[in-house]
């Protein structure tokens, strides 16, 4: 059995953004942001299928001419602002074993907003979920900020740190390592996508990638940095 032929890729994109305007669409080094994540999907060689789940016919039209699949509207009910992703993924995966008459044994999931991840991530990551019988894989880098450290939360008019440790930390490196996800690559086990409820369990585990590669555009300064990361890799490429 070819495991390629198990493995299901999506990319679910709404076509409301508020932080970033129609971000998924718009032009980022003279493409679609949305192309450069259908793209690298691609050229992995590594999915069945790379499809889109989406509520705006402008990205699924666009989604389709960089060679995704695009052949459903996502219902209103699940492209509000408050939708809980989980739904999302299992009504896209719902819709693809119907459309292509399969069952999937792997589904990856890949945010079109952290568009600097590589090819080697989707494969290394893969490898690292099969390697760990894992039953969810989430991608992530190590964090900046650390609660026990310098991150603080302010309750009743007071400030204190987000965490407290048994022992008292004077530098940040002291601190536990802690990890920011990156919402770039999403991996699950069929039952653990339709069954669950909650990405964290006994069997998650967190593939680890570099900071260069682990903007996930929420803001215009983010749009700003990728735009910045995006032109330097892709001067390397042409020079």
């Amino acid at each position: 059995m070819e495991i390629k032929k198990n493995i299901l890729c999506m990319i679910c994109m709404r076509g409301g953004s508020k932080g970033v305007p129609n971000k998924n669409i718009r032009p980022l080094c003279k493409k679609p942001l949305l192309a450069y994540t259908i793209e690298t999907a691609l050229k992995s060689n590594l999915f069945y299928e790379v499809i889109v789940s989406t509520d705006s016919e402008d990205i699924s039209n666009l989604s389709i001419k960089y060679g995704a699949k695009s052949w459903f509207l996502r219902p209103t009910s699940l492209a509000m602002d408050e939708t809980d992703k989980l739904p999302v993924r299992q009504h896209a995966l719902e819709e693809s074993e119907k459309y292509f008459k399969k069952k999937f044994d792997f589904i990856f999931d890949l945010d079109a907003t952290s568009p600097l991840r590589k090819v080697k991530d989707l494969h290394n990551s893969f490898n690292q979920f099969l390697q760990t019988n894992s039953e969810i894989l989430i991608s992530g880098c190590i964090a900046r900020k650390n609660p026990y450290f310098n991150m603080v939360e302010i309750s009743n008019d007071c400030v204190n740190l987000v965490k407290r440790s048994n022992t008292v930390i004077v530098r940040r490196q002291d601190s536990p390592q802690v990890y920011d996800m990156n919402a770039s690559i999403y991996i699950w086990k069929r039952h653990a996508l339709l069954e669950g409820k909650s990405l964290f369990g006994e069997k998650t585990t967190l593939y680890t990638m570099p900071e260069e590669r682990s903007v996930d555009i929420d803001t215009e300064l983010d749009w700003e940095i990728v735009s910045y990361l995006m032109g330097k890799r892709l001067n390397k490429l042409n020079g």
